[in-house]
């Protein structure tokens, strides 16, 4: 497949989401104001979370599947504006299933970032479809939940993502299982593989990383792991510097003749690739800014 380079997000691909990407860039004043600044996004983001539970209740009804993904796709990309996040997308994204999408876990914001980028149906913890409205979101969204406390769930579910790939969708899944740190990523559980294996759909791996806009640095604002809460990893995010979500595809893998535990080992390091590829990426950029300009008969 074809290779793109980095494409910015403020919605491209729909009117209404066209230029929402850029304005979360703009420099934000100092820790001062910077706090009444967070909480008034807090505001608007709680409304727009009301909008979408109003969508998804009285207007998803009457709308066609290829509809309901676009109204998914451009609320996700409002929501990353009201919080401060651009998007920026390296790569082509999948358009199209059967696909098996896997990519590494940092944040709460990681589901939406994705969908801002392609809309699939993500497998989530059971306990999200009890979530006051992010339930209903969630729900509406085509969300598969599992419940991770019982072991034997697992299979149900890799049932029920087998159809969803039969039926020539997208599926997502964060196979660590939880969120990382953002420094390693954790070994990938192999069980929910077994879906692609079964309905001999193609797996593509994606990496995920969140940045300072300014400076390209990883930032850890939205990380949400061990004794993080959500609301404090929301607030750290709303009141840090104005960021980048990097989202990397990298190439699909077909199914056939697959071992899903080797596989998993495999994902995992591409995954780790693709990370470190934003990495260098920054890296290279950082000399590019502090090299002396090079000589007239330089090759």
């Amino acid at each position: 497949m074809a290779r793109r380079g980095p494409l910015e997000r403020g919605g491209t691909g729909g009117a209404a989401c066209q230029g929402l990407g850029q304005a979360a860039s703009a420099a934000r004043p100092e820790p001062g104001i910077r706090s009444l600044r967070a909480l008034l996004q807090l505001l608007r983001a709680g409304g727009h979370v009301c909008a979408g539970w109003w969508t998804v209740r009285f207007i998803f009804p009457g709308l066609t599947p290829v509809q309901r993904d676009e109204r998914i796709r451009c609320w996700s990309v409002r929501m990353l504006h009201l919080l401060g996040v651009r998007l920026r997308v390296h790569g082509e994204p999948p358009r199209e299933g059967p696909l098996l999408l896997v990519c590494n876990h940092l944040s709460w914001l990681d589901i939406l970032v994705l969908h801002a980028a392609v809309h699939a149906r993500f497998v989530a913890k059971s306990g999200v479809r009890h979530w006051p409205m992010i339930g209903a979101l969630a729900t509406g969204a085509g969300s598969l939940y599992i419940e991770r406390e019982r072991p034997r769930d697992a299979m149900r579910v890799v049932h029920r993502m087998a159809e969803a790939l039969q039926a020539a969708h997208i599926v997502a899944v964060f196979p660590e299982g939880t969120t990382g740190d953002g420094r390693t990523i954790l070994p990938f559980h192999a069980n929910l593989l077994q879906a692609a294996i079964s309905a001999g759909a193609p797996v593509r791996p994606a990496a995920l990383r969140f940045a300072d806009a300014a400076t390209g640095a990883t930032s850890f604002a939205p990380r949400y792991v061990g004794d993080d809460h959500l609301l404090g990893s929301l607030w750290r995010t709303l009141c840090a510097k104005p960021l980048v979500a990097d989202v990397r595809f990298g190439d699909p893998q077909p199914s056939a003749g697959r071992q899903r535990r080797g596989w998993a080992l495999e994902l995992r390091q591409q995954v780790q690739a693709l990370r470190d590829a934003e990495e260098a990426g920054k890296a290279e950029a950082d000399r590019g800014r502090t090299s002396p300009p090079a000589s007239a008969d330089a090759h």
